[in-house]
């Protein structure tokens, strides 16, 4: 529990707040050990150590004073922060998934009705916000691992809760990168495994819709994720290339413009396919995406994801165009258009980029000398601005 009183430290105390925010592990640890250290003691605000070391993004502090039992939910800061919007503050989401992992309530608000994932957007830090909404604990999936009631056997094997606990916690919903989780686990290769994750995944579906708090987000997740898998599970029944014939034709772009038409229609397909048809999210989807021609933008993926995970501005990020894996910087060296994560998302996604790949350059050159003149123009708008100031 917190301490009752704040700003009441022992020397020792007050020392472990500057050794969290030096940094130093090891003393930190050598302080914990001693008895007049309460890992739950307060400053003069009410910060506990754990919301000093998640506030300035020391993730081996966190683990470290977790270890030593410090409270997730501790709420005596004077404004009713805690220690996971101080995680979403500091925009690290590693830290963000630890204190959720370590049992953080998301629905806590602080003084003025924010949450965590309120207070992560309002500071722009939308990678947290993205953690926060997509988090599923991993004790909640292990109840299906066990047997209830008359059952003989848990809808879900032991072996494959993990793998599967991998995929549900997946931020990035492109489903080439979904098919890619279930290829790079051997558990999970067979039809059989599959169907079973299916199904244990739409119960949690059916679960998140007929509960008393509703959670239409994470329940159109579960559905989305059980589609791929029995996409998965239905081509390894007739294939035995590993899913790679799967990817590439979620890969393959129209000859025209590379835009890939399967991936398209399956992910309107699975939204379609959604059960709960009264669900306010899913009608927000359909008013999306139904009157988009496929192949214009916004993409029914990108408006998935962002119904989803909550990311804003998901349209201006750079995405990779294999796996949709953020933050991709390698471009590809003839178009300069197409942006992959590494080489071997570049290379997956060649036997279709080689057909567009020269038209795209001659586009880019084309355009290029419009684009300098529009920045010329900017640049000397600026300087006459600043000349007359």
């Amino acid at each position: 529990m917190c301490a009752a009183k704040k700003g009441d430290l022992s020397p020792s105390e007050k020392e472990l707040f500057d050794v969290i925010t030096a940094g130093n592990v090891q003393e930190a640890s050598r302080l914990l050990g001693c008895k007049d250290v309460r890992v739950n003691c307060l400053d003069e605000y009410g910060m506990t150590p754990l919301m000093h070391a998640a506030y300035k993004g020391k993730a081996d502090m966190c683990q470290l004073l977790l270890r030593h039992g410090a409270n997730v939910n501790c709420n005596q800061h004077e404004h009713g922060y805690t220690a996971l919007m101080f995680s979403g503050l500091s925009g690290k989401t590693d830290i963000t998934w630890m204190m959720l992992d370590a049992g953080a309530e998301t629905d806590a608000v602080n003084s003025v009705g924010r949450t965590a994932a309120q207070m992560a957007a309002f500071v722009g830090q939308h990678d947290c916000v993205t953690v926060i909404n997509n988090f599923f604990s991993r004790a909640r999936l292990d109840y299906y691992t066990k047997v209830q009631g008359l059952e003989k056997e848990p809808k879900l094997p032991p072996k494959l809760a993990g793998p599967l606990h991998k995929i549900i916690m997946s931020t990035n919903l492109h489903p080439v990168k979904l098919v890619m989780l279930v290829k790079e686990n051997p558990l999970l290769a067979s039809p059989s495994s599959l169907d079973k994750c299916r199904r244990v995944v739409e119960l949690i579906c059916e679960k998140c819709m007929k509960q008393r708090d509703m959670n239409e987000v994470l329940a159109v997740k579960m559905h989305y994720i059980g589609c791929v898998l029995d996409k998965c599970a239905s081509f390894l029944e007739h294939n035995r290339d590993q899913l790679d014939g799967l990817i590439k034709s979620l890969l393959k772009g129209r000859d025209e413009d590379g835009f890939p038409v399967f991936q398209e229609k399956f992910v309107r397909e699975c939204v379609r396919k959604f059960p709960f048809c009264d669900a306010t999210l899913l009608q927000q989807l359909v008013r999306s995406i139904a009157p988009v021609t496929v192949g214009d933008e916004p993409t029914a993926l990108s408006v998935l994801t962002q119904a989803v995970t909550g990311q804003v501005g998901f349209m201006d990020a750079e995405f990779c165009t294999t796996c949709g894996e953020k933050g991709a910087q390698k471009r590809c060296s003839v178009c300069k258009t197409v942006l992959y994560c590494d080489q071997s998302c570049q290379k997956l996604h060649w036997f279709t980029h080689k057909k567009v790949c020269k038209k795209l350059h001659e586009q880019r050159e084309q355009q290029q000398p419009a684009q300098n003149q529009a920045a010329s123009e900017d640049t000397n708008e600026a300087r006459e601005s600043a000349q007359q100031h």
